[in-house]
C-alpha cells in the first residue's frame, strides 16, 4: 500500500473512533444510573439500549444502498451530524425509556450513516489488492473505539453524571465529517433502476452467508457488550475482583481491534470458512464455561474473559471482508447494506434477549441468570458456522 492510501485508511480509522465514542454510553450508564433512576426491568433494560441498533438497521438499507449511487462521503457527512444529534440530544432531554428510546435510535440512524458508507467510501478509494487489510483494519478501529467509549462514558458519569457522559462523547463525531468533507470526490457509474434495490445481493449466496454468521457474531458480541459492566458489577461483589468495571470493560472491547486483524491473517492463510467457523465454535465454548464458572473466582473470570475478548470478535475482520470479496462490485453497497441490517438486526435481538434471560432467572446478582446468559450468548455464536455450512451447501 502506497503512503497516500496509508494515510486515507488511517484517516478514516480516525474518523470511525471519533463516531463510536457515545456507542456503549447506554450500557456503560445503565446498571449504576439509568435503570434504577427509571425503575427499568432489565428486559425493559436491554430493549432500551437495542433502540441504537435498531435505528440503525431501519436506517442502513436506504443509507448504505445509497451510496452505489452517491459519493459514500456525501452520506457520512449526514450520518456523523445525526450521531452527534442524537447522543447530545440524549444527555439533554432523555427523561425515561420512551424519549430515551427514540434519541437513541435517532443515534444508530447517525452511525448507520458512518459506519457502512464510511467502509464503501474507503472501498471505492482503494486499489482491489489493499482492500482485505485495509478494510479489515477499518472494520477493527471499532473496537478500539468501543473500548475507548466504554471507558471515556463510564469515567465521565461517576465523576459529573449520566447526562455528561452523552453530551461530552457525543461530540467527537464531528470528527468524521471533517475526514469525510476532505476526502477526494469519486464518480460513480451510473446505475438504473430502484435506489433500494436489494434483490442482487439476496440472491448472491455466497455474500448472504457470511452476513447471516455476521449477525450470529453481532448477537453474541452484543448480548455481551450491553450486559459487560452490569456482569462484572456481579463479580466483584463477589469480592477479590483484581480490576474494575471500567477497566474490564474498556480492556476486554479494546482487545477485539487486535483479535480482528489476527483472526483476518487466520482467515487468509486457512481460508475464511474454516477459520471462522474455527474461530466462532472456540467462542461459544468459552461462553458457557465463563457463565457456568461466574462466580466460583474472580481471577478465573477474568482470565476467561481475556480470552473470550479474542474469541468475540476473531471471526469480525474475515466475515465483513468476506461478504466484500463475494459482493457483485456493482450492488456492493447494496451488499454492505443486507450485511449491516442482518447485523444490526441480531444485535438488536442480543441485548434485550439476554436482559430478558436475566429476568427469568432471577436477576443480575444471580450466578444462574448469568449462566443463562452466556449459554444464549453460546448459542448465537455457534449458529454463525451453521450459516456457512448453508451457504455452501446452497452455492454447490
Amino acid at each position: 500500500m502506497n503512503l497516500q492510501g496509508k494515510t486515507l485508511v488511517f484517516a478514516m480509522a480516525v474518523g470511525q473512533v471519533g463516531g463510536l465514542l457515545p456507542h456503549v454510553a447506554v450500557p456503560s450508564t445503565m446498571p449504576a444510573f439509568l435503570i434504577p433512576e427509571w425503575g427499568l426491568s432489565y428486559g425493559e433494560a436491554g430493549l432500551m439500549a437495542s433502540a441504537y441498533a435498531i435505528g440503525y438497521m431501519l436506517a442502513a438499507p436506504i443509507l448504505t444502498t445509497l451510496t452505489d449511487r452517491l459519493d459514500g462521503r456525501r452520506i457520512l457527512i449526514l450520518g456523523s451530524l445525526l450521531n452527534t444529534l442524537g447522543a447530545v440530544g440524549f444527555g439533554l432531554f432523555a427523561d425515561g425509556m420512551v424519549s430515551a428510546m427514540f434519541l437513541w435510535a435517532l443515534t444508530g440512524i447517525g452511525f448507520a450513516g458512518s459506519y457502512m458508507p464510511g467502509l464503501k467510501a474507503l472501498a471505492d478509494r482503494l486499489d482491489p489488492g489493499e482492500s482485505s487489510r485495509s478494510l479489515t483494519f477499518y472494520t477493527s478501529a471499532f473496537s478500539f473505539g468501543v473500548g475507548l467509549s466504554f471507558l471515556v462514558c463510564q469515567v465521565i458519569a461517576e465523576a459529573f453524571g449520566w447526562r455528561w457522559a452523552f453530551i461530552v462523547t457525543g461530540l467527537p463525531p464531528l470528527i468524521m465529517t471533517f475526514v469525510a468533507w476532505s476526502l477526494k470526490p469519486v464518480i460513480l457509474t451510473p446505475r438504473a433502476g430502484p435506489v433500494l434495490n436489494l434483490g442482487p445481493a439476496l440472491r448472491n449466496r455466497e455474500a448472504l452467508g457470511y452476513s447471516f454468521a455476521y449477525g450470529a457474531h453481532c448477537f453474541e458480541l452484543y448480548g455481551l457488550r450491553t450486559w459487560l459492566v452490569a456482569f462484572w458489577g456481579f463479580v466483584a461483589a463477589q469480592g477479590g475482583a483484581p480490576l474494575g468495571a471500567i477497566a474490564v470493560s474498556a480492556l476486554v472491547t479494546i482487545l477485539a481491534m487486535p483479535a480482528s486483524i489476527l483472526g483476518n491473517e487466520l482467515a487468509l492463510k486457512l481460508g475464511r470458512h474454516r477459520a471462522v467457523t474455527l474461530v466462532m465454535l472456540l467462542s461459544a465454548a468459552v461462553a458457557l464455561v465463563i457463565g457456568f464458572t461466574a462466580g466460583l473466582s474472580s481471577w478465573l473470570t477474568l482470565a476467561l474473559m481475556f480470552v473470550y475478548a479474542f474469541t468475540v470478535p476473531g471471526d469480525s475482520g474475515a466475515l465483513t471482508s468476506g461478504m466484500a470479496a463475494a459482493a457483485d462490485p456493482r450492488y456492493r453497497g447494496a451488499s454492505m447494506a443486507v450485511h449491516s441490517t442482518i447485523g444490526f438486526g441480531l444485535t438488536a435481538a442480543g441485548g434485550w434477549v439476554i436482559g430478558v434471560a436475566l429476568d427469568l432467572a432471577g436477576g443480575v446478582s444471580q450466578s444462574g441468570a448469568w449462566a443463562l446468559a452466556y449459554a444464549v450468548m453460546a448459542l448465537g455464536a455457534a449458529m454463525g458456522p451453521v450459516c456457512l455450512w448453508w451457504s455452501r451447501r446452497k452455492a454447490a
